[in-house]
């Protein structure tokens, strides 16, 4: 039996493997320290796990559950958004809650995509893009986010890659993501604005990606706060990062009614809802007040200090405007990402994630992942300060 043309390209995920060799070194006494996966190690808040507990109990919670998510849910989605991202939208209509926003993007794909179709996907970028359009057996097409330009897109580069595909793969989607992961890149509006006008002006949809907006930024922004963006634009949200929910697989789609159903025919196909006590912990967790992200992001505050400290030992250079769980930073010349992470892996026994396993554009950088307690941090230090003793420094 071989397998079918659509999984053509596609590898299993690095960290699967990555993660797997972790193990056989741990089982070597080698204790690695990962600082490379982005799941966040604190738990929700107690009401939300109280919540889940008391739902989880009852009788009656059990059976199949709406394909468009509980009105609870919903409502509280179209809260949410209005009183953080000033979004005025309709839970009947705009709002489809996800088992993990991760979901909605291979939904998406399946939805609009097909042989012959052209997808701008972001380079450096979140590898699920590509893997889910080659999936719809679209074709991937890179846009490069350079440093220089604050990780924004080139504009006249992407209508250049519009215009270049016209006659054989006709751009279809654009695949965005502020604040962007890898890099930590916080949103402009002017970005946001031309984002939607260069999508309406080449008649292509944009897929919004943006479950980072809560973490190290004061100020969330969503996409479809642009005027019209919902006729152009479908925004993924999650509670995996700012809920600490990762586990719990809750997302959502955001966008017209007309888009909302397309997607939702795609999905109703491949699953039956989501559980209920957690659609109603769900809930409950997007009602928090402030104080809560406060709380969050003060713990992330004080581990990107110890991140950038650790960054700093290995002589690589980063901005200190990011946002998101993560640290983005190049490394020195002449060694790049790969070569540094396995450095520090073997000799030192601890895992950064290498930035090219998000695109070729990120192949001189490293990126730390926030989701590892301070004392794991300071740990990593002493190590990686112990083998840099007792070798001739060449990149540092």
């Amino acid at each position: 039996m071989t397998t079918s043309n659509r999984l053509a390209g596609i590898e299993e995920y690095y960290f699967s493997h990555k993660l797997r060799e972790i193990e056989e070194l741990n089982k070597q006494g080698k204790n690695i320290i990962n600082l490379g996966i982005g799941s966040p190690d604190l738990p929700p808040h107690p009401e939300v796990i109280r919540i889940l507990q008391e739902e989880s109990s009852k009788p009656n919670v059990h059976g199949y559950q709406s394909y468009k998510g509980s009105p609870l849910l919903r409502n509280a989605i179209a809260k949410w958004y209005h009183d953080w991202y000033c979004v005025d939208l309709d839970p009947d209509s705009e709002i489809l809650p996800l088992i993990g926003s991760k979901e909605g993007i291979v939904h998406i794909c399946m939805t609009y995509f097909e042989n012959g179709r052209g997808v701008l996907v972001p380079n450096p970028g979140y590898p699920t893009y590509s893997s889910a359009v080659r999936l719809s057996e679209a074709t991937p097409i890179y846009y490069e986010l350079k440093e220089e330009n604050n990780y924004f897109p080139d504009f006249n580069h992407l209508d250049h890659l519009v215009k270049k595909n016209a006659g054989h793969t006709p751009v279809k989607g654009i695949f965005v993501n502020y604040p962007h992961m890898p890099t930590g890149q916080l949103p402009e509006r002017k970005v946001f604005e031309q984002i939607i006008d260069f999508a309406r002006r080449h008649g292509i949809l944009v897929i919004h990606d943006n479950p980072y907006s809560f973490i190290l930024n004061d100020h969330p922004m969503s996409l479809l706060s642009v005027q019209g963006a919902k006729e152009f634009a479908i925004e993924l949200n999650s509670l995996s990062k700012a809920s600490n929910m990762a586990g719990w697989r809750v997302g959502m789609l955001i966008s017209s009614r007309k888009q909302v159903d397309e997607v939702l025919r795609f999905k109703s196909n491949m699953d039956s809802g989501m559980f209920l006590p957690v659609q109603l912990a769900a809930a409950k967790a997007l009602s928090l007040e402030k104080k809560w992200y406060e709380d969050l992001n003060g713990i992330y505050r004080n581990r990107r200090e110890k991140a950038r400290e650790l960054m700093d030992l290995l002589n690589c250079s980063y901005s200190v405007k990011q946002a998101g769980l993560f640290v983005w930073a190049r490394v020195p010349n002449p060694i790049n990402g790969f070569d540094l992470s396995n450095e520090v892996l073997y000799n030192a026994n601890v895992f950064i994630s290498p930035g090219g396993i998000f695109g070729s554009a990120g192949e001189n950088y490293l990126r730390v992942s926030l989701c590892t307690p301070e004392e794991r941090f300071i740990e990593s230090i002493r190590r990686i300060k112990e083998y840099l003793s007792t070798k001739t420094v060449t990149h540092v």
